[in-house]
């Protein structure tokens, strides 16, 4: 089963719902970088909010998200898209539990990640509008959280969760957006923070529901009315004549040393970690074009 997001009105069309499986999406940044535990928890639960929040936008538009955090896993980004993401990590080996209190031997994503930015640049059709908020815990989803408080002055209720066996592969992964629709009462707030506290685990509650309409159901306390469903991935999309390019831009000095010195180029793609080789020959022939 592929991996998507169910959008839902809930509560009488007060609130809104963005709910998500995202396993193999996951699964797949884990592989192509290489994550220990905490990165993969933690990039996990970047790339699932990131591909809802994409979803947000008209079909086009493009979002750049970076997390940038004092902690050991460093730089975050995410590239997203019409629920289509890629992602770079800066550290992706990095394994940190909590030591004792009652998280005990869980992973320590806050305490990975750090204190500092999210930054979410917008690009509408070439018109880039980038806004930021302080991280809060580090814990991925109370950042989103903040943000949509401050820099889209939506009231929201974020949910994240990452569950990484002992074999490091991703079990499950998902989450949720709630929007508080400016029409919102008071009572429906309470039925919603009843509501929120049936969930108190993402990963556990899809260990045992898997489908995001499972969790929008009990979310919306069986009020939702479902809007559409859309299929997210992680997909980067790279090919040689991107790199090609990318070589044609360097000046012909630095394309003759490369050549003289080192026979060919090795280039390696930042989100998936697959590398393209030019040799000589194609390293001449992309310098006697600039000729």
């Amino acid at each position: 089963m592929k991996d998507y997001t169910v959008i839902a009105l809930a509560y009488d069309d007060q609130v809104r719902i963005y709910a998500s499986n995202s396993t193999k999406l996951v699964e797949k940044s884990r592989k192509f970088h290489n994550t220990h535990p905490t990165a993969s928890a933690a990039m996990g639960r970047f790339l699932t909010a990131s591909a809802m929040m994409s979803l947000m936008y008209k079909d086009g538009e493009r979002l750049a998200l970076k997390i940038e955090g004092d902690g050991p896993i460093g730089q975050m980004t995410v590239d997203a898209h019409d629920g289509v993401v890629k992602s770079t990590i800066k550290n992706p080996y990095v394994y940190m539990v909590y030591e004792d209190g009652p998280k005990k031997g869980k992973l320590n994503v806050g305490a990975a990640v750090g204190l500092g930015y999210l930054h979410v640049t917008k690009d509408w059709n070439g018109n880039f509008f980038t806004s930021s908020a302080p991280l809060q815990t580090g814990e991925i989803a109370d950042d989103f959280t903040y943000y949509y408080a401050t820099s889209e002055q939506t009231p929201s209720a974020v949910g994240l969760g990452v569950l990484v066996d002992k074999t490091q592969k991703i079990l499950v992964a998902g989450g949720f957006i709630i929007q508080v629709l400016p029409n919102c009462k008071n009572e429906t707030l309470d039925k919603l923070e009843e509501s929120l506290k049936k969930v108190p685990s993402v990963t556990d509650f899809l260990m045992h529901n898997p489908s995001p309409e499972a969790l929008i159901d009990t979310l919306s306390n069986s009020t939702a009315r479902i809007l559409e469903t859309r299929e997210i991935k992680y997909h980067c999309g790279c090919r040689k004549p991107k790199f090609r390019s990318a070589l044609g831009r360097l000046d012909k000095a630095t394309l003759q040393q490369i050549i003289e010195e080192d026979k060919q180029a090795e280039i390696v793609c930042q989100y998936c970690n697959k590398k393209y080789i030019f040799n000589e020959d194609e390293l001449k022939e992309i310098l006697n074009k600039k000729k």
